[in-house]
């Protein structure tokens, strides 16, 4: 392969940092011009830039990215992007942390059979540890609401005469806006609790 080699990094937030992936395309040869970054989450997967840098592409570039996980958000997706990218655009690609998955290289049938089988056990590997962890967050999460903890803001505590407003706006005899000031709350607050309170009581 003649063609340009790109470095396609991502990372998933803007707060995290870039450097590494941006070292290890460094080290691996490729020009500063031809590093394209992009902070989108894996969740959302937009990619704009990506999506225009493979609009770019032309058969015999190289494709250069630091992990497998970088070309899709999910098993399928990655699959899909590997075989547009090597079958359909013509473009090689090459994973840095799996030397295996280079396909400048063995480009014959017993080193295509190789990636795809590599590429298909990494991409579900990967699948499955991002289940995994969702998996774990729920379980985590509902344990947690067992032995009572709280999520979310904490609520506003309530003076005694609270109730009394509370049923005074439901029978029309306060507005919520009135009853929210004696309370020193934004009505948004009071209309909220006071619904609540009320449901409750008519339990």
């Amino acid at each position: 392969m003649n063609g340009t080699m790109y470095g396609y990094i991502r990372v998933s937030t803007k707060e995290q940092n870039e450097a590494r992936q941006l070292t290890a395309m460094r080290e691996f040869g490729i020009a500063a011009e031809n590093m394209i970054v992009e902070k989108q989450s894996g969740k959302d997967f937009h990619r704009p830039r990506y999506k225009n840098m493979v609009r770019h592409l032309h058969a015999g570039d190289v494709l250069v990215v630091k992990s497998i996980d970088r070309l899709g958000r999910n098993y399928t997706e990655i699959l899909e992007q590997w075989s547009y990218l090597t079958k359909t655009r013509n473009v090689a690609i090459v994973v840095l942390d799996m030397p295996l998955l280079d396909t400048r290289q063995g480009r014959d049938l017993t080193g295509t059979l190789i990636s795809d089988i590599v590429l298909q056990l990494l991409s579900y590997i990967a699948e499955t540890e991002r289940h995994n962890i969702r998996q774990r967050q729920a379980e985590g999460i509902a344990a947690a609401k067992e032995r009572g903890t709280q999520f979310g803001r904490r609520k506003i505590a309530m003076p005694q005469s609270f109730a009394n407003l509370a049923m005074g706006w439901k029978n029309g005899k306060i507005s919520s806006r009135a009853a929210a000031q004696q309370l020193g709350v934004s009505y948004q607050t009071f209309l909220r609790r006071a619904k609540e309170f009320c449901e409750h009581s008519a339990v």
